[in-house]
């Protein structure tokens, strides 16, 4: 079981670049030891020179955004590389949201993997967020509220995001990838006994008595 989600709160910060791949979210010198801090790696490449200090121009450096909850970013986001650190790294930098319209498919289920809401939003969204946070910068009351799959600005407007219905019920239920299957138990009973019923050659003594311990 996870931390159930229902609400992000805070200031959204916004990468107004297509098709960022994760090895610019987090780069393959951050993942050398085990005790790396993923959050310090968040898009290293862009966030530090080569002396290894801050770059003041970059958004996750500037004062007002160093505690972004919510990043607002452009279409294929997290493409490129399987790697499931990339995820970590958000998280671990305290972000809680990611709103794009559209994500690379591995990106997208490993974010749900470690409760990052990955929310789909149509270009007209994408425009419209990007201007409400240049025009309310570093406002810390943007809000995700996951059970009606909507962000509500700080002047109070409210757009939709889309995200399946079961991955929302999971969020907020904190529930992993076990706890998932184990709701779907009775139908993978019932399936496995009807199966049995028709085939019982299928299933010798040893697998018998392992489903039944």
């Amino acid at each position: 079981m996870r931390k159930p989600v229902r609400e992000i709160s805070g200031v959204m910060a916004v990468m107004p670049v297509a098709n960022v791949n994760t090895d610019a979210i987090i780069p393959s010198v951050w993942l050398r030891t085990a005790t790396a801090d993923m959050g310090k790696g968040l898009f290293g490449g862009q966030r530090y020179d080569d002396e290894g200090n801050e770059k003041p121009d970059f958004v996750l450096n500037r004062p007002p955004f160093r505690e972004t909850k919510i990043l607002l970013a452009d279409e294929n986001f997290g493409c490129g590389s399987s790697r499931e650190a990339a995820v970590w790294a958000l998280v671990e930098f305290g972000i809680g949201c990611v709103l794009a319209p559209s994500f690379a498919d591995i990106f997208y289920e490993n974010a749900f993997r470690n409760s990052l809401v990955a929310g789909v939003i149509d270009q007209a969204t994408y425009q419209a967020l990007k201007a409400t946070v240049e025009a309310h910068e570093g406002s810390p009351d943007f809000r995700i509220d996951l059970a009606s799959a909507s962000v509500v600005t700080p002047a109070g407007e409210v757009h939709g995001f889309r995200i399946p219905a079961s991955r929302v019920e999971a969020l907020m239920r904190g529930d992993d990838e076990i706890a998932m299957t184990l709701q779907h138990q009775p139908a993978i009973e019932a399936h496995y006994a009807a199966a049995k019923a028709g085939s019982d050659w299928l299933f010798p003594a040893t697998l018998q008595r392992s489903a039944g311990s």
